[in-house]
């Protein structure tokens, strides 16, 4: 108790002598926390640091990969090739007095990998407890070169509400993309390194010249059912044919890439119902599907001539987007369009899917025109959707989606569930302009190059 009393006492006599303790401890406080703030922008600091140091070195070494791959440069001159890239991308990774210091690149020849390491001393804004004011920021990547090949999908919207700005937009980002997928990528051989395939879509998707090996036309409500194989002579020969669109395949084969040799493909019998319904919009879009192909030119002349109009039957796009891409389906190609066998070691695939809006227009389910729409919250094109996808996923094909324009939450989260999940990379993107637009499909260019060089 006594302890206890000569405690009080003195505290009260500490708490009575105030003329020093509050500018003391103030002074503490305020010493502490100005210690806080220089320890958290130093943090801040050195992660922008690192952040740009490892992505600068990886876009190097992934540069010097794919040079490597194409046959531009010799092994001998990968160690020249990445400290080029690095002292012409790494400027902005720099303050006053710092650079960057490549310590070494190493190329495995029996594996097929370039590996770089590099790093730069960072002058921290506020040296702390005594410590140097540089600090040693490093990264290390790697990339393989082979002769790996890339098959790129991409599904692109025509619909009416693509009128205006947002095709023009649409136009100039998707042939910019093809450039940067195609610009100068063969192997040493001379074969083409890349191919891509186009998917336009709408209400449907206009198959062209395919529809008489893979589109089975139904002429009434009996015909609305699995279609039958190719094989048959009666699928076939449809002089009755109106038009090349294509729907929803029906029945056991539906979410599968299996060929037409076993099912085709749907013409649904309501889409000319639908298309009187709503204003005598067209059963299909102009723009055909384009196979795999290395040709740029014939590419971007297709992409030229888009008109938007129609609905947004986006999961026939994801469909025929799969459907380029899998070797079930080489049987109806010119050899030269043909999907390669799915091999990892061999062939990357990839598919890009591409909306403005949400997906509101499905056949398989309605019983007449106006029931194809997917009003009232009916969610049978967004399910279908993303089961495409997650089956597309199965089969090893990595899918990027990007929004434009998007404005309900219905349709962003179709498109985020669509694509592979982020990780190294981004693979969903959300866009509000023509040059956001234009931007996500140049990264996705070099996030498919990273991936195809690194997996």
């Amino acid at each position: 108790m006594r302890k206890f009393q000569a405690l009080a006492q003195a505290a009260k006599l500490f708490a009575g002598d105030s003329s020093g303790n509050f500018a003391i401890l103030g002074g503490i406080t305020i010493s502490m926390l100005a210690m806080a703030a220089g320890f958290g922008v130093n943090v801040a600091q050195l992660h922008n640091v690192k952040s740009g140091l490892s992505q600068a070195v990886d876009a190097a070494v992934t540069s010097t990969a794919r040079d490597l791959t194409t046959g531009r440069i010799k092994l001998e001159d990968a160690d020249v090739t990445v400290r080029a890239f690095l002292e012409a991308n790494s400027s902005r990774l720099l303050a006053p007095g710092e650079k960057v210091v490549l310590n070494k690149v190493t190329v495995d020849k029996l594996v097929g990998t370039v590996e770089a390491s590099a790093y730069i001393d960072v002058n921290v804004f506020f040296p702390l407890f005594g410590t140097s004011n540089r600090q040693r920021v490093s990264a290390t990547t790697a990339s393989l070169y082979s002769d790996k090949r890339i098959e790129v999908a991409m599904m692109l919207d025509v619909t009416g509400s693509m009128k205006g700005q947002k095709i023009k937009d649409l136009k100039k980002a998707a042939t910019n993309a093809v450039d940067s997928f195609l610009k100068g990528e063969k192997t040493p051989s001379g074969d083409p390194r890349v191919r891509m395939s186009l998917v336009p879509y709408a209400n449907s998707v206009n198959t062209g010249t395919l529809a008489s090996s893979s589109v089975f036309v139904e002429r009434n409500m009996a015909d609305r059912k699995q279609a039958p194989a190719n094989t048959d002579a009666k699928a076939v020969s449809s002089s009755t044919r109106p038009d090349n669109c294509a729907t929803e395949r029906k029945g056991d084969y539906q979410y599968t890439d299996a060929g037409p040799d076993l099912s085709m493909v749907n013409r649904d019998f309501l889409i000319d119902d639908y298309s009187k319904e709503y204003d005598d919009t067209p059963t299909c879009p102009s723009a055909k599907v384009v196979p795999l192909t290395d040709d740029s030119k014939k590419l971007k002349t297709e992409i030229e001539a888009f008109v938007a109009d129609g609905g947004t039957a986006g999961h026939i796009g994801i469909q025929w987007a799969w459907y380029t891409l899998s070797e079930n389906w080489a049987g109806i190609f010119q050899k030269s369009e043909r999907p390669d066998k799915a091999d990892p070691e061999k062939v990357a695939k990839f598919a890009i899917l591409m909306t403005d809006g949400e997906f509101n227009l499905s056949y398989a389910d309605a019983s007449d025109g106006k029931g194809a729409y997917n009003a009232s919250g009916k969610t049978a094109t967004r399910t279908a959707a993303k089961t495409l996808c997650e089956e597309m996923r199965k089969k090893g094909v990595e899918i990027f989606s990007i929004g434009f324009k998007l404005d309900t939450a219905a349709a962003k989260q179709t498109m985020k569930d669509c694509a592979s999940p982020d990780g190294v990379v981004k693979r969903y993107f959300e866009t509000s302009n023509g040059k956001e637009l234009d931007a996500a499909f140049q990264t996705i260019a070099q996030n498919i190059e990273r991936l195809a060089l690194t997996k």
